[in-house]
């Protein structure tokens, strides 16, 4: 495991990323039918397709896992299959690309497009609305678990708890809005043709490749400023986040239940790069001011049904830190977290 507070390289931390928590273990053993993992070629869906492959192992049982993507990442689909996941190389935006996908009683739906999306609204609305429209009408005879993003809620105070599941949206921005037409079409397919689904409203997953966390550390340790326009956000470890959706097919109904998934606290961004700068040695140059608002998630039913994150905010700092000063390897991807109006 990790060495000391450190972690010391990438396969250690695709192992931590895919380790299956007890609680997951056992709901594999009473859940039933197969799982289908639609875009599980970002981020976070090869950790999730580990995780899950892991816990079918753990857990005794037999159940297909197979995951979907066109598999852009070289090398990745061949790591699955290595550990025990079938997999489908398809571009989903094809015409007659789901009637070809097999049928599976869980589906875990992480397909979603977000960087780039100004300048090229069509594609976002394709990929987040017409192909949520298709996957609804597809599989409204599985349970659906259906990524989501806090960005459907409105800005929220600060020194608040952040928005709850009950929270009106108020999404700011094209992409935001693509969010909430996600989860419509999933609701229409729950509400009018029986679909069980629950929509995993998630803020800011990280790991030591890529994350809130990342962007402050690489601003704290290349010595450039660190942007406090949004001053606060939220965020929980990957590992934690994928746990919770594997769990949730249980949580899946008709009408389609929400649940919000991030870490218990409002982070700091201002903190933040003070405390990285405590690891780093540096001091932390900053731009602008704190807004009094920001995107912010109240995840305590989450936290009550699953629990708190094994994996704290204080250790994942730790972490970082020291993954970005010995040049570990960064997926390159910024959150562009500041950024207030909604435009990515």
């Amino acid at each position: 495991m990790a060495r000391g507070n450190h972690m010391a390289n990438l396969e250690e931390l695709e192992d931590r990323l895919s380790v299956p928590p007890a609680g997951l273990v056992e709901s594999f053993r009473w859940l039933e039918g197969d799982l289908l993992i639609l875009g599980a070629g970002g981020k976070m869906g090869p950790s999730l397709a580990r995780m899950a492959a892991r816990s079918r192992e753990a857990s005794g049982v037999s159940r297909k896992i197979t995951a979907v993507s066109s598999f852009s990442v070289p090398g990745l689909r061949e790591r699955l299959e290595a550990a025990g996941v079938e997999t489908i190389c398809r571009d989903l935006l094809e015409p007659g690309a789901f009637a070809a996908l097999p049928g599976a009683e869980n589906v875990m739906y992480m397909v979603g497009r977000k960087f780039g999306s100004t300048g090229a609204e069509w594609q976002t609305w394709a990929t987040n609305v017409y192909l949520a429209g298709l996957a609804a009408h597809r599989f409204k005879d599985s349970r659906v678990v259906a990524f989501s993003s806090g960005n459907v809620y409105p800005f929220v105070p600060a020194d608040g708890k952040g928005a709850t599941e009950t929270t009106p949206p108020g999404p700011v921005g094209e992409y935001a809005i693509t969010c909430l037409g996600r989860e419509r079409m999933f609701d229409y397919c729950a509400r009018e043709l029986g679909g069980r689904v629950l929509h995993l409203r998630l803020n800011y997953a990280v790991e030591l490749r890529y994350g809130v966390i990342v962007d402050v550390a690489l601003n704290v340790w290349n010595e450039t400023p660190v942007d406090l326009a949004m001053g606060y956000f939220n965020c929980v470890w990957q590992g934690y986040a994928n746990a919770v959706a594997l769990q949730c097919f249980a949580l899946a109904g008709s009408p389609a239940r929400i649940l919000n998934v991030t870490g218990p606290e409002t982070v700091s961004v201002r903190r933040l790069a003070l405390r990285l700068g405590e690891y780093m040695g540096k001091t932390p140059v900053f731009i602008g001011q704190e807004a009094p608002d920001a995107l912010l998630s109240d995840a305590s039913e989450c936290h009550r049904i699953f629990g708190l994150p094994e994996v704290g905010l204080e250790q994942i700092i730790e972490w970082t830190a020291d993954w970005v000063m010995r040049g570990g390897p960064l997926l390159n991807k910024p959150t562009h977290f500041a950024t207030r109006d909604g435009r990515f």
